[in-house]
């Protein structure tokens, strides 16, 4: 119960006349001489640990050793692979003073399907692989599954991440589309024993389903050549390829490809006629106004090696006279349909997206698990330019 000075102080409390000494200044002072309770402190909370977590990818760089090596390791199946045991050492070692953790085998361990189906892609602004995803999400609906779609930016580090990621959450099968590094992601898939399929690029230790890239630029190349105008300048008069990469699966077929059949309509080639920049618009910018400086004028036949690279070459084009482009013919390994408002024809090769994904999902249905590899043929889109006037007048 409380007693009569007790009431009198809270009393006066309330009253804001209570009889605290003013002069004193201290807190725990104040709280004394007016009988008061102080404020319980809140307990301490450390601030969360915002450091990105450690990855195959980063321990691979410490140790000296490839992605697959490290993920073979840290899953177990290092012997299997047959890696070095001071090897395998290194790596654990690396991993513990780390501190990285994995364990994909419990991971992988499900008591009933999740109903989830993943499929990463490399980027979503590009018209390949945006077709590509409306087609998955189609798909994957038709079978009841609920389809997760994440680009990984081309990022090696961020495709191990999303596909643990996905795997934590137990997706049922997981879609691999162009990815920078199939044998890391399948050495994570197969210690969570997740189904897997690749698309656009292959893999091997699973299905793929791929572009028939050789046939592409096959028929692509036979069509410059056929339309090619007679130039007098020997080096004008050659066809180029400009774009990609050699060391791509997808590029290397294409250049293939362009090579044996450049050589067995015209008899000659010259390996100055393939010019691999990647497939930034900027270097194939670039790498086009340095042809035409060193040739004298454009190239009377130009295989242009991605729709990447073509917004690069037609940013420089746009600054050329409209009679610039009469002695030339031009092709494009990749499609866009507005293509159809340039000044001048342009032959487009048009992968099957749809195909591709279709047919990924029928192995799926019919439970194909070999790392077998089918291709799917592209098509030839003749040009279906709209438009002849001068650049400027577009705006």
């Amino acid at each position: 119960m409380e007693t009569e000075h007790q009431s009198r102080i809270h009393a006066n409390c309330r009253n804001s006349a209570c009889t605290i000494d003013r002069a004193m200044t201290s807190r725990n002072e104040l709280l004394v001489k007016s009988n008061c309770q102080p404020r319980p402190s809140r307990p301490f909370r450390p601030m969360p640990d915002t450091r990105q977590k450690l990855t195959i990818y980063d321990i691979a760089q410490l140790s000296g050793s490839s992605p697959s090596t490290v993920s073979a390791v840290l899953n177990g199946t290092w012997k299997k692979r047959r890696v070095g045991e001071a090897t395998a050492r290194k790596i654990q070692e690396i991993a513990a003073e780390h501190g990285y953790t994995t364990n994909l085998q419990a991971r992988g361990l499900r008591r009933a399907q999740s109903g989830l189906v993943g499929l990463i892609l490399p980027v979503h602004d590009n018209r390949f692989f945006a077709s590509m995803s409306q087609s998955f999400e189609a798909q994957a609906r038709e079978r009841g599954w609920c389809p997760v779609i994440v680009s990984t930016l081309r990022n090696p580090v961020e495709e191990i991440r999303t596909v643990e990621t996905l795997i934590s959450y137990a997706v049922d099968y997981l879609f691999i589309a162009g990815v920078t590094d199939p044998a890391a992601l399948s050495e994570i898939c197969r210690a969570a024993q997740v189904p897997h399929i690749y698309v656009d690029l292959p893999g091997k230790d699973a299905p793929s389903v791929v572009s028939n890239n050789y046939l592409g630029a096959e028929l692509l190349t036979r069509k410059l050549l056929e339309l090619m105008p007679q130039v007098d300048d020997p080096t004008r008069a050659k066809p180029y390829l400009i774009g990609g990469l050699e060391t791509d699966f997808a590029s290397a077929h294409r250049i293939s490809a362009f090579r044996s059949t450049v050589l067995e309509l015209r008899g000659s080639f010259d390996e100055d006629q393939i010019i691999t920049c990647g497939y930034a618009p900027g270097s194939a910018a670039r790498e086009v106004s340095a042809l035409c400086d060193r040739i004298g004028g454009l190239p009377a036949g130009l295989f242009i090696n991605s729709i990447r690279a073509f917004e690069g070459i037609v940013s420089e084009f746009v600054h050329l006279p409209s009679e610039s482009f009469e002695q030339s013919v031009f092709g494009c390994y990749d499609y866009d349909p507005f293509a159809a408002f340039l000044q001048f024809p342009v032959h487009m090769v048009r992968q099957n997206s749809n195909q591709l994904i279709a047919t990924a999902f029928e192995l799926v249905d019919r439970g194909v698990t070999d790392p077998v590899l089918i291709q799917v043929d592209p098509e030839l889109i003749p040009p279906r330019t709209v438009y002849s006037g001068p650049f400027s007048q577009l705006g």
